[in-house]
């Protein structure tokens, strides 16, 4: 738990000194102030919005237990047993089966699934998925996980933009076009860099803690089954916020193809498959 708080704050950091570098070295002075007043509003937009940006990103609500009461009922169940406080319940209106954890501690967590999730499992399937997504809350995956979501859509969002910050004058040398271009190319690039930085060690981790919350890793491991074919039939589109946020997600949202296969965060899901089913009793 500590390690990510540590990685947080060193991701944090590190971003916030590449840009005011980058700003003092394609603006000057007045670069370094645009970069100082850009790293700050980042750092605070990514750690106290974090999980209201990657709920947006997936269109997600707020839900009441009248409308779904066996979902509270398990987190309830789940809560309960590892002793910490109830998180904010939420579904996305996206037919894909996954879900995901944001916020930065257990007291302020919320949990999403999707519809589709909601739709496809049994309640003992669910149940494994949810004691994952609680399983991120408690070890503070769910916050590296978030700010790094959000930190990926603000570098986006300033490389596009780029063309409106004074990075020099267009002389002979093209200053100018030079620091464009550069923020134009190595924005997304960073934004992926973000994304990789998340260990997938991290999946394997929460696997073995869910399945030791819910003591039952073959839940797991069916849900995972059935979340992986569900994914094959309706991906979702690596673009905009969506593709800042998919590390989140229990498993990867999108189509395993270019250079979205290079930089997935996720280990492949028959090997958690195996680990779960070995956890279980099963034969490797």
């Amino acid at each position: 738990m500590r390690g990510n708080q540590f990685k947080t704050a060193a991701l944090m950091a590190g971003l916030s000194g590449l840009i005011l570098l980058a700003g003092a070295v394609l603006g000057g002075g007045p670069g370094l102030a645009i970069a100082l007043v850009a790293a700050l509003t980042m750092n605070a937009t990514a750690y106290i919005f974090s999980d209201r940006i990657v709920l947006a990103a997936l269109r997600a609500r707020p839900v009441s237990e009248v409308e779904h009461p066996q979902f509270y009922r398990i987190v309830r169940e789940l809560s309960t047993s590892a002793r910490q406080p109830m998180p904010r319940l939420y579904v996305s209106p996206a037919m894909q089966p996954n879900a995901f954890a944001t916020g930065r501690s257990p007291r302020t967590a919320a949990v999403c699934c999707t519809e589709g999730l909601l739709r496809l499992l049994d309640a003992r399937e669910l149940r494994g998925v949810l004691g994952h997504e609680l399983s991120h809350v408690y070890r503070r995956d769910a916050l590296i996980s978030s700010v790094a979501a959000v930190l990926a859509t603000v570098i986006t969002f300033l490389a596009g933009v780029a063309w409106l910050l004074p990075f020099g004058s267009d002389d002979d040398d093209g200053t100018g076009m030079f620091g464009m271009m550069l923020m134009l190319v190595l924005g997304p690039v960073a934004a992926s860099v973000i994304q990789v930085s998340i260990s997938r060690t991290r999946e394997y981790q929460a696997d073995a803690a869910g399945a030791a919350l819910t003591g039952d890793p073959l839940a797991l491991s069916a849900a995972l089954r059935k979340i992986d074919a569900g994914i094959t039939a309706l991906p979702l589109p690596a673009s905009g916020q969506l593709a800042s946020a998919g590390h989140l997600m229990i498993a990867n949202p999108f189509r395993g193809e270019g250079l979205a296969r290079l930089f997935s965060t996720h280990p492949p899901t028959a090997e958690r498959i195996m680990r779960l089913e070995a956890m279980g009793g099963y034969p490797r």
